[in-house]
């Protein structure tokens, strides 16, 4: 009988600690959704009128620049699970082959891990850090009222500060810029969990500065602007002349990645890289309802842009678009795996002898049989354009579309437009389905 007794109290015993595992684990999501809520319910509780550019807007940086209110108990959950690198998850159910997408995407819990992105990166732009090494920095207020002096909480007070940060959305907004919202270096926009639009006034410049990544918005509708006073650093603000009205504009700078946004219907382009720009990925975006849809080079008489590298990869230029897809000047440009389902005139043209290397992608020519040519030499003689380095490989050209090629295939030139290797085109569909600002939802996956 005290055998039996002594087996009992045992099978007593296991029962309750697996019962305790099974409710921990239960708990585990809940608990941590419980410690993001309270940590954002006290950061956004805590209010500030502080407005001079010293100690108190110091002050005022650090409300809203708070370690990642999505990772307080993210060590928790690591201590119980294994975290496979994102970069290993393409052979996963969820995989496209698509090397940015199958680096992050897969995870349920990315809200815990968002900073993992800036380790995806692809192409040119692939050491663009944003603010990864930086802290998180909530914005809960939409308005711009003053760009001289932003409120903090808004997106135009985070993007000026000197520090490195991670800009995150606390809920859905809509940002209508007074001006143009400059960019300081080392920041990250990343509008994943929010549905956030910048739209019906100024948009993005990224000017003289370096290490940017623009993710997961909306823009669109951008006008022209300026002839006012713009902050661009806690310590300066001065007089901006009239912006063209581009969605981003990259003046200057080096190391910026735009991914995964959806463009449309600005007064100018939705993307134009100038004045000695390099080092730049412009990926997995969906592109609309525009004419000049990308303009890579400042002018045929500015030579500094004769070092521009820009990759262009997994982006879907879609309905309603007409030219420029991108028009190249001067440097060196990879165009990989891009679905071009819509054009007009040309998708990809070009002038100052820049060297296009076109890869992987697929071609629908439009049904206007004086538009199936993809390619558009702008201005100049073929005597001239003959030598110019632009080459289809893998291409896929439907509908009776063509891409003219020229030059001799320099090895050395080719190498400086090569920044990754190119999927088959008829992975293009799959590579390309997830294109523009994604439906991101808390605890699963984007």
């Amino acid at each position: 009988m005290a055998v039996s007794l002594k087996w009992l109290s045992l099978f007593l015993l296991l029962l309750l600690t697996l019962f305790v595992g099974v409710m921990a684990g239960v708990g585990r999501e809940e608990i941590l959704e419980s410690r993001v809520g309270e940590t954002e319910q006290l950061q956004s509780s805590n209010n500030s009128s502080m407005v001079d550019r010293s100690e108190k807007a110091e002050e005022a940086t650090n409300e809203h620049a708070v370690d990642n209110p999505d990772e307080i108990a993210s060590m928790v959950e690591m201590s119980i699970r294994n975290s496979t690198e994102r970069r290993n998850l393409g052979y996963l159910s969820c995989g496209t082959g698509n090397p940015i997408d199958d680096c992050w995407r897969c995870d349920p819990h990315w809200r815990l891990h968002r900073k993992r992105l800036a380790d995806c990166g692809i192409g040119f732009g692939r050491n663009a850090i944003g603010g990864r090494d930086g802290r998180y920095y909530v914005v809960t207020d939409p308005s711009d009222h003053d760009p001289v002096d932003p409120r903090p909480g808004t997106l135009r007070h985070a993007v000026i500060q000197e520090r490195p940060l991670w800009i995150v959305f606390k809920r859905n907004m809509m940002i209508q810029l007074k001006q143009e919202l400059i960019m300081n270096s080392f920041k990250t926009i990343d509008g994943r969990g929010a549905n956030v639009h910048i739209a019906n006034g100024a948009c993005i410049t990224i000017q003289f500065v370096t290490n940017v990544i623009i993710h997961g918005l909306h823009i669109h509708n951008c006008k022209p602007t300026g002839n006012a006073m713009i902050r661009s650093s806690p310590t300066h603000y001065g007089w901006r002349t009239m912006a063209d009205g581009d969605a981003i504009s990259i003046f200057g700078s080096s190391h910026v990645w735009i991914d995964h946004n959806s463009l449309s219907n600005c007064a100018d382009g939705l993307v134009d890289a100038v004045m000695g720009s390099t080092a730049i990925t412009i990926s997995n975006n969906h592109l609309t309802h525009h004419n000049e849809v990308m303009l890579l080079g400042h002018s045929d008489s500015y030579l500094r842009d004769k070092q521009m590298q820009v990759t262009i990869a997994y982006n879907h230029f879609g309905k309603g678009l007409i030219q420029r897809m991108p028009r190249c000047r001067h440097g060196y440009f990879h165009v990989v795996n891009n679905d071009y389902t819509h054009w007009e005139m040309y998708a990809i043209g070009g002038s100052a002898n820049p060297t296009i290397n076109s890869q992987g992608n697929r071609y629908l020519a439009p049904v206007n049989p004086f538009a199936k040519e993809v390619t558009k030499r702008v201005d100049v003689y073929t005597s001239e354009w003959k030598g110019w380095n632009w080459r289809s490989e893998g291409d896929l050209l439907l509908n009776g579309a063509y891409f003219t090629p020229s030059g001799a295939g320099a090895s050395a030139s080719y190498s400086k437009a090569s920044s990754l290797g190119a999927k088959s085109s008829s992975m293009v569909a799959s590579i390309t389905s997830g294109a523009g600002a994604l439906s991101c939802r808390r605890g699963s996956q984007c």
